[in-house]
């Protein structure tokens, strides 16, 4: 019987989280929360000028970057327009299989 009126007693827990919370201290490295960064991460966070202020935002600006260099890469590709080969008046462009064209020679 003593031992059941024992348990139900109140234990009280209160002031041992405050020993705990006061008295742990951390030695040796401090961990970030990102732990590794890449040296374009951190290139681009150091010179954005304040702009980009952590990794997550650097790799949304490294990602936008891509994007536009391949939109502007496949514009220039297959938007460009075709050169065309003009001759002088009086001579003719002959197309040669497997050679490139040329200007025929005139007829003496």
């Amino acid at each position: 019987m003593e031992q059941n009126n024992k348990e139900k007693e109140s234990i009280d827990v209160s002031g041992a989280l405050k020993e705990v919370k006061s008295g742990v201290k951390f030695q040796g490295r401090q961990y970030s929360p990102y732990p590794f960064q890449p040296k374009i991460i951190q290139w681009i966070i150091k010179y954005s000028g304040g702009l980009v202020k952590n990794p997550k935002q650097a790799a949304y600006f490294l990602l936008g970057f891509i994007v536009l260099a391949i939109v502007i890469s496949l514009f220039l590709f297959f938007g460009g327009e075709k050169a065309e080969i003009k001759a002088l008046p009086g001579q003719r462009i002959i197309y040669p299989p497997d050679e490139p064209p040329r200007l025929q020679q005139p007829v003496k």
